[in-house]
């Protein structure tokens, strides 16, 4: 999944994409747009993705404006991608991409495309923002 939305990210020409799988709070700030993907365990994200955003609010890491959004699989239930999103959106004021991209178990290939399409729908709002910020 996160390979679809790098490739979908990298579609849009003027924008550099990095993909980590672990990020430090402090990384965050450098970032005009951040797509945090989580599968779901027990109806909650992982301990590293809590520690990530707790991390970033204790470190009082400033995301407002960023653009984000948020992807992840589940098997039942899907909460996370969904947390996630009203972590970024309310507690750090990102402006995100709704709803969030949740796919059950693995992804076929419209899963894939809607991947795709979530890292190109971010990389063309961050483009756009700072288009309209260098006037």
């Amino acid at each position: 999944m996160a390979r679809a939305v790098e490739e979908g990210a990298k579609s849009v020409v003027g924008i550099d994409v990095v993909v980590k799988y672990f990020v430090k709070p402090e990384e965050l700030a450098d970032s005009d747009g951040i797509i945090l993907g989580a599968p779901t365990y027990y109806h909650d994200m992982g301990m590293d993705m809590k520690n990530l955003l707790e991390g970033a609010a204790k470190d009082e890491i400033n995301l407002k404006g960023k653009v984000g959004a948020t992807f992840g699989s589940y098997g039942w239930s899907g909460e996370a991608p969904n947390l996630l999103l009203e972590i970024i959106k309310n507690r750090f004021g990102m402006d995100v991409i709704e709803p969030s991209l949740r796919i059950k178990y693995n992804p076929d290939k419209k899963g894939l495309d809607e991947c795709f399409h979530l890292g190109k729908t971010v990389a063309e709002k961050v483009l756009k923002k700072s288009l309209k910020s260098d006037i």
